[in-house]
């Protein structure tokens, strides 16, 4: 079972070569020593102007490049696309900030790889996960949020908002998940793949992960309000039948 990896960035200059370094050689080794085959990387740049994409040039990683921001949805969008053309099976979606730690990606396939799963939920929260500098706003925006996911799926989870996840690519090929939808161009695109693996009965396992936030005050594009209504608004609009 080939497994691909898709990291979209947007500006990391700074952060985005030193996650590439946990790639190798370590993390393929302990890949395939667990029989995980980690096949490919795919670095999608959503417009970068800071001079990242000269950072991935000199890294010499797969990568693609939006002439202008899209959002991270229409990143991941690209990512998936280019690992289903590669003939990929599974695909596992992480940060590019170093948030994620390439070397839990054994652990977040494995239940894939076992058959327990189609799509594995990375938590900081779930036993055994672990997750540092977290502002206490976003703490409690999170544990809101993942309440209300609860609630309104009927199904107990511990991290919605963590966007280290991995699934079967084989899932895109059901017709009712349309990812080409252009409301899902920011953040709506991966909670909107959440919710249809749960309310269609897909098989979902969280596994622990740590989350580790820089200590300093920028630790997140997301902005206020803005970005946190396109995180809450597909569990909002497709429960509503709203949206499909």
């Amino acid at each position: 079972m080939k497994v691909g990896v898709v990291i979209p960035v947007y500006n990391e200059k700074n952060r985005i070569g030193e996650v590439l370094a946990r790639f190798s050689p370590g993390l393929t080794q302990a890949a395939l020593q667990r029989d995980i085959p980690l096949s490919d990387v795919v670095v999608v740049d959503d417009g970068s102007d800071d001079g990242t994409p000269e950072v991935l040039k000199k890294a010499g990683v797969a990568h693609l490049r939006h002439s202008q921001r899209q959002g991270v949805g229409s990143a991941i969008r690209d990512g998936l696309d280019y690992l289903r053309a590669k003939h990929m099976e599974v695909a596992v979606v992480m940060a590019g900030n170093g948030k994620d730690e390439p070397a839990e990606i054994p652990r977040v396939v494995a239940p894939i790889f076992s058959g327990e799963a189609d799509y594995v939920q990375g938590s900081r929260f779930f036993q055994g996960g672990s997750f540092k500098n977290l502002p206490i706003s976003r703490y409690l925006m999170v544990k809101g949020y993942t309440w209300m996911w609860t609630l309104l799926v009927g199904r107990r989870l511990t991290d919605v908002t963590n966007g280290f996840r991995a699934y079967r690519l084989s899932l895109l090929e059901d017709e009712r998940i349309r990812l080409d939808q252009e409301w899902l161009n920011t953040y709506e695109l991966e909670y909107y793949i959440h919710y249809k693996v749960l309310s269609l009965g897909y098989k979902f396992k969280e596994v622990a992960v740590s989350k580790n936030y820089p200590s300093r005050t920028n630790y997140s594009k997301i902005r206020p309000i803005l970005d946190w209504w396109s995180i809450i608004r597909p569990l909002v609009l497709l429960r509503l039948g709203i949206k499909k």
